[in-house]
C-alpha cells in the first residue's frame, strides 16, 4: 500500500462553459504529513478542495484518498466517505449558532458511524470525546460545553472548529483560511495545538492560507499556483 493518503494524476477540472480551472499534473500528500498550500486568488483552491472532498468531480484524471478513487463512487458514497475520513476547518469557521459547544463538536459523529465508534472506543463517550479535545485544544472550562457557539470569542469559535474537524480521527484534517482573522502571535500557538493533535490521532493536515509567513512551522510548502499549469484569471 501507498504511504499517500492523497495523490492527484492528470488532474483537469473546467466549469461548463468556461475555460480549464485546473490542470494538475500530480500531487501527494503523505500519510501524517502537515502541508502548507498558498492558494493565492485565483488559483483555484475552492475548487481543488471541494475535489478533494468529492463535492465536485473532474473532467479527467485521478483523486484517490486512501487508495479509493472518488470518481468511482456515487455522490451519496462520496458524501459518506467524507464525513468518515475527512475533517474540515473554514475560514469562517461555520458554527451552528443555535447548537451547544458540545453538540457542534459531536456533529461529524451524528453522520459517521466510523468516527462515532472510533470516538468512543478512544474515549469511552462522544461526550467525553468532545470534551477531551477542547481541553487539549485550551477549552478547559466544563461551563463552555453548554454555551451557545455564538456566544464564543473568535478565538474560542477556532478551536471549537478544530475539534469538530479532529473528533473521531479523521485521517485528513484540511483547514482553509482558518487563522486569517487572529493576530500573529495566536495563529501560530494555534497551529501549534493543531499540529499536536493531528500527531496524536495520525491525521495528515493540509492548510491552505494566503500567509506565507506560516509556511516555516510546516513539514512541506506548496504553492497551488505552482502546481497548476491552468491560467486561472478569478478564483472559482
Amino acid at each position: 500500500m501507498s504511504n499517500a493518503l492523497i495523490s492527484l494524476s492528470n488532474l483537469g477540472f473546467a466549469w461548463p462553459g468556461q475555460a480549464q480551472l485546473l490542470d494538475i499534473p500530480s500531487f501527494t500528500l503523505e500519510r501524517g504529513e502537515s502541508l502548507f498550500l498558498k492558494g493565492p486568488s485565483g488559483s483555484g483552491k475552492t475548487t481543488l478542495l471541494g475535489l478533494l472532498g468529492g463535492v465536485q468531480t473532474p473532467g479527467r484524471g485521478s483523486i484517490r484518498l486512501l487508495d479509493q478513487e472518488l470518481r468511482t463512487l456515487s455522490a451519496s458514497a462520496r458524501d459518506r466517505f467524507r464525513v468518515d475520513h475527512t475533517g474540515y476547518i473554514f475560514q469562517q469557521f461555520n458554527l451552528l449558532p443555535f447548537l451547544s459547544v458540545r453538540e457542534n463538536v459531536e456533529l461529524p459523529c451524528h453522520f459517521s458511524r466510523l468516527r462515532a465508534s472510533r470516538a468512543i472506543q478512544r474515549h469511552g463517550s462522544i461526550d467525553q470525546a468532545a470534551a477531551t479535545l477542547l481541553a487539549h485544544l485550551g477549552l478547559k472550562e466544563t461551563r463552555l460545553l453548554e454555551r451557545r457557539a455564538d456566544e464564543l470569542s473568535i478565538g474560542q469559535q477556532q478551536r471549537v472548529a478544530a475539534a469538530r474537524a479532529l473528533i473521531g480521527q479523521p485521517e485528513l484534517v484540511i483547514a482553509d483560511e482558518p487563522t486569517s482573522a487572529l493576530d500573529f502571535d495566536a495563529r501560530e500557538a494555534f497551529l501549534q495545538l493543531l499540529f499536536a493533535e493531528c500527531r496524536e490521532a495520525g491525521a495528515s493536515l493540509l492548510f491552505v492560507s494566503h500567509d506565507q509567513s506560516l509556511a516555516r512551522l510546516f513539514d512541506r510548502s506548496l504553492s497551488l499556483a505552482e502546481l497548476n499549469r491552468a491560467a486561472t484569471p478569478t478564483e472559482v
